[in-house]
């Protein structure tokens, strides 16, 4: 039984990561802890969490929780993050890290999005968390820096056909979309309900943070820089994500090679379904599952292909695909308490 304990429980994503936990036939939520709401359970926070009285939240004390954990789920902000993994992995435990703190290799680029990077030296060590393209790396690991939620969307149809020439690294644009909780819990005007209800708005168009991230793993693929336009949009819904990617194919791209391709690399994969000819994505599709789905259209006059995935953000996005990513540490089979079939509506 692997023991868990998961930092900042009390946003969206920890309290996914503890219905994800509590439900996992091979693992035991051991402590969660919560900044805001020390001393309170997940009850009293998240009043759906009925069966949770006894859960409640603590400090994020690293030595009394290493005592008691084999791996560290941070949900936590932006270089909080950093100011704990040190320690964690000096008592052995292993850490699957949900903020942008460990998901890049080059500390210069990580600090150009976010902030001064106070321990680049475990850059090195940590693996970027794409589940279905790094599982390998993963394995061996005890740091995981699990991607961003657009991130994921993206780069799980671009890298397969990046990496066997079928698309030019130059002029890919993303329109992304994403509901609500992709901006997390806290407060915010442009979050408010009469903000975001029947509207529709694009936004931090040209610096938006997790372009770089996107950037870094297409150039590393690609073995050449690639500077990927990305727009995002906040979409009307509590969860959802769906992008739309156009990329101009190279001369040896053809509707059955593309195809293939994608079947080559996620055939046997359990969380990313390739979507039949003219068929694509909805987020309803993929809601409350770990899910990627993919869909594409090859246009013979313009050889453009239009890519379109879709994912719970807060799934696959995030609670998901760490969960995914602790199966995969632990040596479990990706899918152990992740029933890629979606719950009810």
């Amino acid at each position: 039984m692997i023991n868990v304990g998961i930092a900042g429980a009390s946003g969206y994503t920890g309290v996914e990561l503890v219905k994800l936990i509590s439900n996992h036939p091979k693992a035991k939520l051991c402590a969660v802890t919560s900044n805001s709401y020390k001393g309170k359970s997940l009850t009293n926070i998240f009043p759906s969490m009925r069966g949770f009285e006894n859960l409640i939240c603590e400090d994020l004390d690293i030595k009394s929780l290493s005592k008691k954990v084999d791996v560290m789920f941070l949900a936590l902000p932006h270089k909080v993050s950093m100011m704990h993994v040190p320690t964690l992995l000096e008592h052995k435990v292993k850490v699957v890290d949900l903020s942008a703190d460990y998901r890049f290799t080059d500390a210069k680029t990580y600090e150009s999005a976010y902030q001064k990077h106070t321990s680049k030296h475990l850059l090195k060590e940590s693996v970027y968390g794409l589940s279905e393209i790094y599982r390998d790396r993963i394995k061996t690991s005890n740091l995981v820096g699990n991607p961003g939620c657009y991130p994921t969307s993206i780069l799980l149809p671009l890298l397969p056909l990046l990496k066997e020439g079928l698309i030019r690294p130059d002029g890919i644009i993303s329109d992304s979309k994403s509901g609500v909780s992709g901006a997390g819990r806290s407060l915010s005007p442009s979050t408010h309900f009469c903000e975001v209800n029947e509207s529709f708005n694009a936004y931090k168009i040209g610096n938006h943070r997790h372009t770089p991230e996107i950037n870094e793993v297409l150039s590393i693929h690609s073995q050449q820089k690639v500077d990927i336009t990305f727009v995002p949009h906040l979409l009307p819904l509590t969860r959802g994500m769906l992008s739309t990617i156009y990329a101009q194919s190279t001369n040896d791209a053809n509707e059955k090679n593309i195809r293939k391709t994608l079947h080559s690399y996620y055939g046997d994969e359990p969380f990313v379904r390739i979507l039949d000819k003219n068929m694509y994505p909805a987020t309803s599709h993929v809601k409350g599952t770990n899910c990627c789905d993919i869909g594409f259209h090859f246009d013979e006059k313009t050889k453009q292909i239009i890519i379109v995935s879709a994912i719970d953000n807060l799934l696959k996005g995030a609670a998901g695909q760490a969960v995914q990513n602790m199966n995969i540490l632990f040596g479990l089979n990706d899918e152990t308490g992740l029933n890629p079939v979606q719950g009810p509506l």
